[in-house]
């Protein structure tokens, strides 16, 4: 079995050996949250691939939403985006340090949302290309702007209103990529509360479960659809995937994407907002 959208991933030998290809730009997403006391961009300068430019969501955000990373508008991602030096013709490949990039999975989905379909995510990641001893860098890079165009897909994102009226309709699935301490409500996130637990009918499918912990990339693709049937996930269904901020939900909609599923959509605000409502109603094991 192969993936059925195998141009979303490019592997490390790929992109050594593309690395040169004018119309390649190369995004470390690199990005820690602040409790942890590592910044990513310090990590980016301190040694990347070559060419790569520093991506980091919490730049590419609406910043007038107190939620963490929320959705620019298309205005604002495009600008942005080309002042970091992708063209609306480039291909985008992104990746980040984290086992499995999560944060390289968010960019690839705000990159789909924009309508910037040439995007992929590097296999493996850093850690990957790091083990392989293949060339990194510590110099600065000082992206030439291009023009970027970008132009919102509301079908790819779910807001509030939209995950409440799920509720009462169930018209679409609600998959969760945190672990199952925070799904369950036994352990809390790092983001502010009221409460813990999960959407009600939610269903829960830790995104860990999809990556290799000794490579870092994705698990094969009999194995991925193999994980998701096992969780109780419809592939004949649609889909929203959620996890504490909108970040690991998008390595769930990643992988929804290579296996096909063409209706699959990221809870932007996930339990970060969720989780702060007085209105919304909460389940915990």
């Amino acid at each position: 079995m192969d993936f059925a959208r195998p141009e979303a991933l490019v592997s490390t030998d790929w992109l050594a050996e593309h690395l040169s290809d004018p119309d390649l730009r190369v995004l470390d997403c690199t990005w820690y949250h602040a409790s942890s006391n590592i910044d990513g961009r310090t990590q980016y300068r301190g040694r990347h691939l070559p060419g790569a430019v520093h991506f980091d969501i919490d730049h590419f955000a609406d910043k007038a939403n107190p939620l963490p990373h929320m959705l620019p508008s298309a205005t604002d991602f495009a600008n942005k985006a080309g002042l970091i030096g992708v063209g609306a013709g480039d291909r985008v490949v992104v990746y980040d340090r984290l086992c499995g990039g999560a944060a390289a999975a968010r960019a690839w989905w705000m990159f789909h949302v924009f309508g910037h379909d040439k995007v992929a995510m590097l296999d493996g990641g850093f850690g990957k290309w790091s083990k392989e001893k293949k060339p990194t860098e510590m110099s600065a890079v000082r992206p030439t702007p291009r023009a970027f165009a970008a132009s919102f897909d509301p079908s790819r994102v779910r807001t509030l209103q939209q995950m409440k009226v799920n509720l009462g309709t169930g018209a679409e699935q609600v998959v969760d990529a945190r672990g199952p301490g925070k799904f369950e409500g036994a352990q809390e996130d790092v983001f502010p509360f009221r409460k813990l637990g999960h959407i009600p009918h939610a269903i829960n499918l830790p995104w860990g479960d999809l990556i290799d912990q000794e490579s870092g990339a994705v698990i094969a693709p009999e194995a991925m659809a193999a994980r998701f049937a096992a969780a109780g996930v419809d592939l004949a269904r649609p889909v929203v995937t959620t996890c504490a901020s909108g970040i690991t939900s998008c390595v769930l909609a990643l992988a929804l994407h290579l296996l096909g599923h063409d209706r699959t959509a990221v809870y932007d605000g996930s339990w970060a907002e969720w989780g702060l409502q007085d209105d919304t109603p909460a389940v915990a094991a």
